[in-house]
């Protein structure tokens, strides 16, 4: 009976674990256009937007799951952190350091970003607990291999998955616009700029912050008005 008793206070002083409003899969081009230095300057920049202040309360108000999955050419995608649960500081410190120490898995293969797509829909089998789920896509290149992403809007669309991207643009293909008119979708989907590898960091941190920040429900707004 004591043992019994000390548990219950024990669960009433915890309180119950919060439901994961959050579940987020960062899908990394590691393609042939991407260097050995270019790849570091994305891992070590995702670590470093994961450590922001803002981005870490964020998280952690959401129980954020977070995954990261590598993709290059077709049938080379490949979830190389698995789904990590978020409800610490310590959590995200410990996600960040995983991401920084992430050994690349291919080189010297094509873009196939809907065969990336596909790949990160699927791994939100997973999480079916999370409310929302978006896939935040960085790359520095059109798609030139596998399913066109465009053929994969209405099967995320379906499944209640927003795409948002980051454009790494390396010279004049407009890569901004073409992401915004063959990847991203969902309520509120956007694609940000970065002028080259070195800006990565800058604009991944604004990435992150603008999409890991919980989206007022209607009865939010109700409130707030």
């Amino acid at each position: 009976m004591i043992l019994r008793f000390l548990i219950l206070c024990l669960g009433l002083a915890t309180g119950p674990a919060r439901a994961c409003d959050l579940a987020l899969v960062l899908a990394v081009d590691v393609s042939g256009s991407v260097d050995s230095r270019e790849y570091d300057v994305q891992m070590s920049g995702l670590a470093a937007a994961l450590r922001d202040g803002i981005v870490i309360d964020a998280l952690i108000e959401q129980a954020a799951h977070i995954t990261l999955i590598q993709w290059t050419g077709a049938t080379r995608q490949r979830q190389t952190i698995p789904w990590t649960a978020i409800a610490s500081a310590a959590d995200v410190a410990a996600l960040a350091d995983a991401i920084d120490g992430n050994r690349r898995v291919w080189r010297n293969y094509s873009t196939a970003i809907g065969e990336a797509l596909i790949t990160a829909r699927a791994a939100f089998d997973g999480v079916p607990q999370c409310k929302r789920r978006v896939i935040d896509v960085s790359g520095d290149g059109i798609s030139n291999e596998g399913v066109a992403p465009q053929d994969q809007r209405g099967a995320l669309r379906a499944a209640g998955i927003t795409v948002n991207a980051l454009a790494i643009e390396t010279d004049d293909t407009d890569l901004t616009g073409y992401f915004y008119e063959n990847m991203i979708t969902g309520e509120g989907a956007f694609v940000i700029t970065a002028n080259g590898f070195d800006d990565y960091p800058a604009q991944i941190r604004r990435k992150l912050q603008r999409e890991t920040l919980r989206q007022l429900s209607d009865l939010d707004r109700a409130t707030v008005q």
